[in-house]
């Protein structure tokens, strides 16, 4: 019994160091057309688990899986659009560092410009009325006892 268990463990332990080596292989560009442009659209995509690193700069295995995906979907002929649709579809418009702009991602639009335009109008007002203030001088006359 206890051989069997060793040889268990053995198998076991060379599967697991296999699929190490595979996660770990390099990836196998066609030319350096195919390699420039893996790089600039693993760029543009976001890693799932990293959130705000990009899926070329990401260590994650998920980013290595991902980037797989990216090479293999790029050799099987499909255009940028199509990989990023097929992306979107599978991982939803966060693997996107653009997201489209549509009925879903129209907050994530304008929440930042309305919360701009908000601030100016709250900061417009107050700025001009202590200019106002400064303009005037005290509103009460000042008898030289200022403490």
């Amino acid at each position: 019994m206890t051989g069997l268990r060793r040889h268990l463990l053995a198998t076991a332990l060379l599967l697991g160091m296999t699929g190490m080596a595979m996660a770990a292989a390099p990836l196998a560009f066609a030319d350096a057309a195919e390699e420039a442009r893996f790089h600039t659209l693993t760029a543009q995509l976001r890693c799932v688990q990293c959130q705000n690193q990009s899926l070329a700069d990401s260590d994650a295995l998920i980013a290595q899986d991902m980037r797989r995906q990216v090479l293999s979907l790029m050799q099987q002929g499909q255009s940028d659009a199509q990989i990023r649709q097929w992306l979107v579809q599978r991982y939803g418009q966060f693997v996107l560092y653009k997201p489209a702009v549509n009925a879903s991602t129209i907050a994530l639009w304008l929440i930042p410009a309305g919360l701009l335009l908000l601030a100016a109008g709250v900061a417009v007002p107050l700025v001009r009325r202590r200019q106002a203030l400064l303009d005037h001088g005290p509103t009460t006359p000042s008898h030289g006892d200022d403490w």
